[in-house]
């Protein structure tokens, strides 16, 4: 062998070698996934029963977060002691929601000021029927986007989370379009994708349509009668559904930019009590992940 073709055959060789090396490595490659949290509302009775037990069940289950929903059980006037709770369960606050009126004129300052003491840095509107007006709905992208400058001087973040009417048509898109269109990127959009998934959207789609936004998400299954949505039937408990997590988890970790995944349940099949189910989609999740 002559040696121009000595060193093509051993460049071809390399490159070869390479290409395998990179395709292994790939394969191997697991996603970083983002933590799990629970929102609170999912056991908003076992909470009113029992708020530091329940805290520590959870903890038990394996979450490495809560978002909160209103709640603080004893703790409503002492911040530092219940993150100081929370840091004991090894446990974080994820976010928590919060309606507009707890963020309008005197009582914003309080408001911020209790959740930085908590730690937390994501607020979310849980809902606002303005978000599905064509009325409206300008007025809500704009409290959004002042809100989002407020916040920010505190190093914190506004967000939005929808139900399935911010998806009906609006303006070519739908109204969830307009909401990410018209306010800046520092304002998180915290899919639910039980509702997503209601309204016939492809909730996948959404995270990469607005990258970096979806900072938190609800993974969640919404089970209707008298709806042609979801089938009537289909198991509220993930994992024992059809949908496919794995690549919406995936998408998220790679293009939303998500800090964590929120674990939401807002149906108890099988007489399960709201922590029994809770329990059970946390293990159907694990499963999921533990594929990644």
């Amino acid at each position: 062998m002559n040696k121009i073709l000595l060193s093509c055959y051993l460049a071809l060789t390399l490159i070869g070698l390479t290409a395998c090396s990179n395709s292994q490595s790939n394969e191997t490659e697991k996603v970083k996934v983002p933590p799990v949290s629970v929102q609170l509302w999912s056991v908003k009775d076992a909470l009113e029963k029992d708020f530091k037990g329940t805290l520590q069940q959870i903890s038990d289950m394996g979450f490495q977060g809560v978002e909160f929903a209103g709640n603080f059980g004893e703790f409503s006037n002492n911040p530092e002691g219940l993150k100081e709770y929370l840091t004991s369960l090894d446990l974080k606050a994820s976010g928590a929601h919060v309606s507009f009126d707890g963020l309008r004129g005197e009582e914003l300052e309080p408001t911020l000021n209790f959740l930085k003491k908590l730690g937390i840095d994501l607020v979310i509107i849980p809902m606002d029927s303005r978000a599905w007006s064509a009325d409206n709905v300008a007025s809500l992208t704009t409290e959004l986007t002042e809100l989002s400058s407020k916040l920010a001087k505190k190093g914190m973040l506004i967000g939005y989370h929808n139900h399935d009417k911010e998806f009906d048509a609006y303006q070519d898109l739908t109204f969830w379009d307009y909401i990410a269109k018209n306010t800046p990127q520092n304002v998180l959009l915290q899919l639910d994708v039980g509702w997503v998934n209601y309204a016939d959207k492809d909730a996948i789609e959404y995270v990469k349509r607005y990258a970096g936004r979806t900072l938190t998400t609800h993974l969640k299954i919404r089970n209707y009668h008298g709806k042609n949505r979801t089938p009537q039937g289909v198991s509220p408990i993930l994992g024992e559904d059809q949908y496919d997590w794995a690549t919406l988890i995936k998408t998220q970790a790679k293009v939303g930019g998500t800090r964590w995944l929120v674990l939401e349940q807002e149906e108890y099949p099988d007489g399960l009590s709201s922590m029994q189910a809770v329990k059970k989609s946390k293990q159907g999740l694990d499963k999921i992940i533990s594929t990644l």
